[in-house]
């Protein structure tokens, strides 16, 4: 039977300009719907397993049209919950050569997510549902409604034998109070999670570690493990990535397990559409554990499959194991007949 990958998050409508024009030059809009958790669980249904979201929709056409669109994704639809009147919407104007691409939110403490309590969700039914329970940062800086969902569905989960991942996916920009009022909220998630996706400059600046070394890869190498250390964190992964002067992005994937750093090779690619990438990293990792690769191999696929992300428009990761496969060995294919 395939496992069961349960994601907690919000659903948010993405509004994206054509092409490459700015907000102030376009008159139309393409819009699709992603989230973190979407993500996660597009991304784990097409490498084989069952993706299960645990969100609110509001009872409106809008909520009606995300449902339609998981759907397509073949995201189970039961552990939606319905109520409220509005979802999250960002706009995204691409960027192009030295102009980074520009995300706009609305407003979201409103939306039918960030307003649900914990009685809307049946936790002890999903928690004995999942073999793994996704969680992201950006949807535990909303409010304390949905932190205590988060943490009471986290333990749960941990009491049945479940796994717990979390991305720390920190944002400046929804945080009221910055670094020291997410500091708390962070340590409760990490000392619940096994599986952790964070770099040192969360270990820097969210949980104030010290560290005299000055290049990205000495600091990661220096905190990471500590971090696993005063947590319990049985696998901590991320990515370091570079922009180069040809407008193409490299990607470093790393995970550190059993005490031990294991370092994807260096992968350098054109970009088509970047956001989702990390989401697909993080499935990767999943994937890569759960089928019990070798930890080289796992962060090896994880890379590939956030390189591939980057080449489908949208948001949510699309690539199957096979194809992720291919793209570590380098095959660069023609027209499949």
């Amino acid at each position: 039977m395939p496992k069961k990958i349960v994601a907690f998050g919000e659903v948010m409508m993405r509004l994206q300009v054509p092409g490459y024009k700015l907000l102030t030059q376009a008159n139309t809009l393409q819009y699709s719907f992603s989230g973190t958790g979407v993500n996660v669980a597009a991304a784990m249904i097409k490498l084989g397993y069952d993706g299960y979201l645990v969100t609110k929709l509001p009872t409106n056409p809008l909520g009606d049209a995300a449902i339609s669109y998981l759907q397509r994704l073949g995201i189970e639809r039961n552990l939606i919950n319905r109520g409220g009147k509005s979802v999250g919407m960002y706009f995204l104007e691409n960027g192009f050569g030295h102009r980074a691409s520009r995300v706009t939110y609305t407003n979201r403490l409103e939306t039918s997510f960030n307003t649900a309590s914990l009685s809307d969700y049946d936790l002890e039914s999903i928690a004995e549902l999942a073999d793994i329970v996704h969680f992201c940062g950006i949807a535990l800086s909303m409010g304390s409604n949905v932190r205590e969902s988060m943490k009471v569905l986290a333990k749960k989960v941990k009491e049945k034998g479940g796994i717990v991942c979390f991305d720390c996916n920190y944002r400046p920009s929804l945080w009221d109070g910055g670094y020291s009022k997410a500091k708390p909220h962070y340590e409760d998630m990490l000392t619940l999670s096994d599986i952790v996706m964070m770099n040192e400059k969360d270990a820097m600046h969210i949980l104030e570690m010290k560290t005299p070394k000055t290049s990205r890869e000495e600091q990661l190498i220096d905190l990471i493990p500590k971090v696993a250390t005063n947590f319990d964190i049985q696998t901590i992964a991320g990515t370091h990535r570079t922009i180069n002067r040809d407008n193409t992005h490299s990607l470093l994937g790393y995970m550190y397990k059993d005490q031990m750093f294991h370092f994807s090779e260096h992968l350098s690619f054109s970009v088509y559409d970047r956001i989702g990438a990390g989401d697909a990293y993080t499935s990767g990792i999943l994937h890569g554990e759960l089928s019990r690769f070798s930890p080289k191999k796992t962060v090896q696929f994880a890379a590939a499959a956030g390189m591939l992300a980057c080449t489908i428009v949208g948001d949510s990761p699309m690539s199957t194991e096979t194809e992720i496969l291919s793209a570590i060995m380098g095959t660069i294919e023609d027209i499949k007949r």
